[in-house]
C-alpha cells in the first residue's frame, strides 16, 4: 500500500534526518529526500497494532486493518455489521475494475439484506481514497448515509475524497480502513465479467462473487 499518514511521513523524515549524525544541514525539510523504504516499514509497523477484518471470500481471503482512531464511528459499525454476521454469504454486487469492488448489501441471488440505519460521514479524517483503502458506500446525494456497504478503492480515487462540508457532493467517501493481505485477490476480482442487473445497476459481476464469511481480529 502507498497510504501515509503525515504522521508516518515525519517519522520517516525523523529517521533520515537522524541518519545525518548531528551534522550542521542546512538544508530545509523541504529539501530531505524521504527514504521510502524507511516510510514503508514505519507505516507497515503502524498497520500492524490496527485490528484486522478478515473477508474469506471464494476467490481468497482479503485482510482489512481498520482505522478505529481516524474513523471510530464508521469502524464501530462495520465491526458491528461483521460481528452480527451480516456479511456472511454477500457478495460483491457492483466491480469496477478501474474504479472500486464494492459489497455488504446483497445475497448471492441479489435480495437485499436489511441494514440498522445510517451513521454520520466521517470523511474530514485527513485520510484519502487511495488504492487498497476501504471506505463507507453512502448515497450520492446524501452525506451521512452510510450504512452496512463498504469499497476497495482499486486505483487512487482523489474524486471521492472530503472537499467541503456545505456541499455534500464534496463530503467524500469516509476512508476507515486498508487491505493489508491480498490484494492479488483484490486485483484478480476486478477482471470479474460484468452486466447490468435491473433494480441494482451497472457493473453486476454475472457470477456473484461471493463474501462467505467475515471475521475481526483484534
Amino acid at each position: 500500500m502507498h497510504f501515509l499518514p503525515k504522521l508516518l511521513t515525519a517519522l520517516a523524515l525523523t529517521a533520515v534526518l537522524g541518519a545525518c549524525g548531528g551534522q550542521d544541514d542546512s538544508r530545509s525539510v523541504s529539501e530531505v529526500a524521504i527514504d521510502p523504504d524507511t516510510a514503508r516499514a514505519a507505516h507497515e509497523a503502524a498497520l500492524a497494532e490496527y485490528p484486522k477484518a478478515r473477508l474469506h471470500t471464494e476467490a481468497g481471503d482479503i485482510v482489512i486493518a481498520l482505522y478505529a482512531d481516524k474513523a471510530p464511528e464508521t469502524v464501530r459499525n462495520f465491526r458491528a455489521y461483521a460481528q452480527a454476521g451480516h456479511y456472511d454469504g454477500t457478495v460483491f454486487h457492483r466491480v469496477v475494475g478501474d474504479l472500486l469492488l464494492q459489497g455488504g448489501a446483497y445475497t448471492p441471488d441479489y435480495r437485499l439484506k436489511p441494514e440498522r440505519g445510517f451513521i454520520a460521514s466521517e470523511s474530514d479524517n485527513g485520510l484519502h481514497n487511495l488504492r487498497g483503502t476501504v471506505a463507507a458506500a453512502r448515497r450520492a446525494n446524501d452525506a451521512g448515509s452510510a450504512g452496512a456497504q463498504f469499497f476497495i478503492n482499486v486505483v487512487d480515487n482523489p474524486q471521492f475524497d472530503f472537499r467541503s462540508a456545505d456541499d455534500p457532493a464534496g463530503r467524500g467517501y469516509t476512508v476507515f480502513g486498508e487491505v493489508v493481505e491480498g490484494m492479488a485477490v483484490v486485483d484478480a476480482l476486478r477482471k470479474t465479467p460484468v452486466e447490468n442487473r435491473p433494480g441494482i445497476g451497472a457493473a453486476v459481476p454475472k457470477k456473484p462473487v461471493v463474501i462467505t464469511r467475515v471475521r475481526i481480529e483484534d
